[in-house]
């Protein structure tokens, strides 16, 4: 795959159109098999779910089964088909080629283009990886073309979108549009992060195919088929990412699980506090060009905090470690319910105060370390 940014693909992963099977998700396949063997297919899928779980993936896995198997109803000269019994399409299949060349004239991608305000402006910042906020209705200006083309060979179209909830308000109107009055043997694939942010009639028109989170068996296989290999961290990678695949990558790209064991470590001193620890942490938080492991410090910080109010609302550490010895400090900082009501607190006010340094832009090396300070003071006051 080229290295080329692309708005929906997940930096230091393969485009999900490259992978060849969906890992933790056989009952949502199932679905649209039952769906495509039925003969009743909708015309509207809305695929939610968390982030990173492999919704993109699953609706590319179902755009090259859709145009390359024959309708069940299609005997031609040989009597009707045996019915498929899995989305798989063959890597060498004339369809798989072409969509993984981006060249199949029967699917149709809507995503973000490029920033700016002319269609030259446009294309050169889409080529260079600045990409709108937003889906426009000029990227889904590409639709008018596409359903204009008459089908040769009487397949079926695909349009998918990725992801629904970027489209601004002109985009989003047009895809209701044609939700509402749908061209012929044409399937909108709709990807969806928070399907709540969608207008109420475009969920009505589309049947919802929602995925949950990925077993860490499954995050283990996903990574090797992208080619990333963390022998024996699949389960503390697994805890990290809430079973999110994309999640799992970036914390790989991002060196994440160094990051959580040095912020274990930084919290098992308290509350004597590390100094040296804390200044470590924070220098890494201020390192230039750093913006997006500051924000997945961030994440981790709040993630560390939710573990704590766990552990002594339950009584039981986490069962897996996502880091070394985490076990011990949790258990050690929240050994009772009333701890565990204070962590949650705590994890509330210092999560709202770390995004709002986030957004006024204070100085990052200030914000963790005061991040740590307010943590030194909880611990104390759990100690005592």
């Amino acid at each position: 795959m080229s290295d080329q940014p692309e708005p929906d693909r997940i930096e230091g992963a393969p485009h999900p159109r490259a992978a060849a099977r969906l890992f933790g998700h056989d009952a949502a396949e199932r679905v649209l098999l039952d769906a495509f063997n039925s003969g009743r297919m909708h015309h509207g899928w809305l695929i939610s779910g968390p982030r990173g779980v492999g919704k993109a993936t699953l609706a590319w896995r179902f755009a090259r089964f859709l145009i390359a198997t024959p309708d069940p109803d299609d005997g031609g000269l040989f009597g009707a088909p045996e019915p498929p019994a899995t989305l798989d399409i063959p890597e060498d299949h004339p369809v798989a080629r072409r969509v993984a060349a981006g060249s199949e004239p029967l699917l149709q991608v809507i995503r973000r283009g490029g920033a700016g305000s002319t269609d030259n402006d446009r294309e050169r910042n889409f080529a260079a990886g600045k990409f709108s906020k937003v889906i426009r209705v000029e990227d889904a200006r590409p639709l008018k073309k596409f359903f204009a083309l008459s089908s040769a060979d009487g397949g079926r179209r695909v349009v998918i979108i990725d992801a629904a909830d970027e489209m601004n308000p002109n985009a989003a109107n047009a895809i209701l549009k044609l939700l509402e009055e749908p061209p012929a043997r044409t399937v909108l694939l709709l990807v969806s992060h928070q399907p709540s942010s969608l207008l109420p009639t475009i969920r009505s028109r589309c049947r919802e195919l929602r995925l949950g989170a990925v077993p860490p068996e499954e995050i283990a296989a996903a990574l090797a088929q992208a080619e990333i290999d963390m022998p024996g961290h699949a389960a503390a990678l697994a805890e990290l990412s809430g079973g999110s695949v994309g999640e799992a990558v970036r914390l790989v790209t991002l060196d994440g699980l160094k990051l959580y064991a040095d912020l274990i470590g930084l919290i098992g001193t308290l509350p004597r506090l590390d100094a040296t620890r804390a200044q470590a942490l924070a220098d890494t938080a201020a390192a230039r060009g750093g913006e997006e492991r500051r924000a997945l410090l961030i994440h981790l910080v709040d993630l560390a905090l939710s573990r704590l109010a766990r552990t002594g609302a339950t009584g039981h550490a986490p069962a897996v470690e996502a880091a070394p010895g985490e076990a011990e400090v949790m258990a050690r900082l929240a050994p009772s319910a009333a701890s565990g009501r204070v962590w949650a607190q705590a994890a509330e006010e210092i999560g709202q105060r770390l995004r709002h340094g986030e957004a006024v832009n204070l100085d990052p090396a200030a914000l963790i370390l005061d991040t740590v300070f307010k943590l030194q003071s909880i611990a104390g006051g759990v100690a005592t």
